[in-house]
């Protein structure tokens, strides 16, 4: 290499974070002005609506996954739930001209410890499928539960639930996102999904994982729970984003026994990856590439690198368990008053999960970001695949190669690299339209990741290099 260039390189490299969570950009990377299609579907989203749709669920009086065996007449509100869920989505199809699918997935569950005897589940979803006939085979999905459940009277189906919060944040949530995106046309394939039987053990969303997993080229899942913000307590304008770090479909039954260990643990180990699962580069991206469009918005995201809370767990899961890059979304401070509660007064303390305890405002921002992260994975090329980290040699530089995103949009590729130590992605280089590139850092020292970009900025998501000898 030239000298001139090699110290142009090495100015390059050397770049460093600038705005908080925003990656430096160098010359030769394709443009950073902002998706005005993005901006206008982020600023849509509607306080009002998200409301009107979180009341309009709590009407039904509880959406208990046992429901479903009642006798018509006792009009449970899950089976209500389910219908209503389906018309607000056949409507919004209609507004955009069929632009929307409109499907139900169904499993029957049970015997378990919450479901005593064979119940039937439903889920609802949306297909919005890419305006790309090679990007369409990508799938990102916006998932809630729309499920509810008073802890009290566990298996009473006629219990009150209202579920304000838990979750019919997240399922409002999911359709007004639908609603704003669905207006507009994106490259990659957007499902809307609400799943039943979260509160009995994630049956509903398990069943459906399970499903795709077999067919659908799932490329991230944000499932949102416990959004509302409940207004007393203090969100501090955050919105918690968990992932897992160690996959959990490295622990599927039959792989790990008696303490031995397989392959995948063994490598991971070796490398420090513990800390950079695929669900783990979702989480970074939406802290990186989509808080620039909540600028002036009254939520950002909070990274926790953790599968979920302790003692709890959510719908995101499901698709770990499968494999998949998945997240959980939730609010940053939770009022156990008001979940899985009877709604009641007890010593001075109103209980229950009622609309007055949401704060729809802080809900709206919630939205705000996934309607962001949908929409940039969307509009984004498919990531690099087979990427690798040459380790053959005993060198102070580091080699990378891949190739081409499969659906022929990206226009160049960039590598991502931060300190061993560091939480987020620290500095970038841009590799133009090569598919190999050899940086001034050693292997030893720092963590590398491969993405892709096209000619209108759009960036995939990050890809760990497997090592190659």
């Amino acid at each position: 290499m030239p000298k001139m260039e090699a110290k142009n390189l090495f100015s390059v490299c050397c770049m460093v974070l600038v705005a908080g969570y925003a990656l430096a950009q160098n010359a030769g990377s394709p443009p950073s002005a902002l998706d005005s299609r993005i901006q206008q579907a982020v600023s849509a989203v509607s306080a009002e609506r998200l409301q009107a749709s979180d009341l309009a669920l709590v009407n039904f009086g509880n959406r208990h996954t046992l429901g479903t065996s009642l006798p018509p007449e006792k009009k449970a509100g899950i089976v209500q739930a389910s219908q209503w869920l389906t018309a607000q989505l056949q409507q919004l199809a209609e507004q955009c001209h069929g632009c929307l699918e409109v499907r139900s997935h169904s499993s029957t569950e049970g015997p378990s410890a919450r479901i005593p005897q064979p119940t039937k589940l439903v889920n609802v979803y949306a297909v919005q499928k890419g305006s790309d006939p090679e990007a369409s085979k990508r799938v990102i999905l916006i998932c809630a539960h729309y499920d509810t459940i008073a802890m009290a009277r566990m298996n009473d189906p006629e219990a009150p639930a209202p579920g304000a919060n838990d979750d019919g944040s997240g399922t409002s949530l999911v359709l007004e996102a639908a609603r704003v995106l669905s207006q507009q046309k994106f490259p990659a394939t957007i499902v809307y999904a609400l799943f039943a039987g979260e509160e009995q053990g994630l049956f509903g969303s398990k069943s459906f994982a399970t499903m795709v997993a077999r067919s659908w080229k799932l490329e991230a899942v944000l499932s949102n729970d416990i959004v509302g913000g409940d207004n007393t307590r203090h969100q501090q304008g955050l919105a918690r984003i968990f992932s897992e770090g160690i996959p959990a479909n490295l622990f599927s039954e039959g792989q790990v026994t008696g303490g031995s260990d397989v392959p995948g643990l063994r490598r991971l180990r070796l490398l420090g990856a513990e800390s950079d699962s695929p669900s783990r580069q979702l989480a970074r991206y939406i802290a990186s590439d989509v808080t620039p469009y909540l600028a002036g918005s009254n939520v950002q995201p909070k990274l926790i690198f953790r599968q979920d809370r302790f003692l709890r767990g959510g719908d995101h899961s499901s698709f770990n368990e499968q494999g998949f890059a998945a997240v959980r979304i939730t609010e940053f401070e939770e009022n156990f008053d008001h979940q899985h509660q009877l709604p009641r007064m007890e010593n001075g303390i109103e209980y229950g999960d009622l609309p007055k305890f949401v704060d729809f405002e802080y809900l709206a921002g919630v939205t705000r970001l996934n309607v962001a992260a949908v929409a940039l994975l969307a509009a984004a090329p498919a990531p690099p695949v087979e990427v690798k980290l040459q380790t053959k040699e005993l060198v102070n530089s580091s080699t990378l190669h891949w190739l081409a995103s499969p659906d022929g949009r990206a226009t160049g590729y960039e590598v991502l690299y931060r300190d061993t130590t560091s939480p987020q992605w620290e500095k970038v280089l841009p590799a133009g339209a090569q598919l190999q590139i050899t940086v001034p850092y050693s292997k030893d020292n720092v963590v590398f990741a491969v993405r892709a970009y096209d000619a209108n900025g759009h960036r995939s998501l990050p890809v760990y290099p497997t090592p190659e000898r």
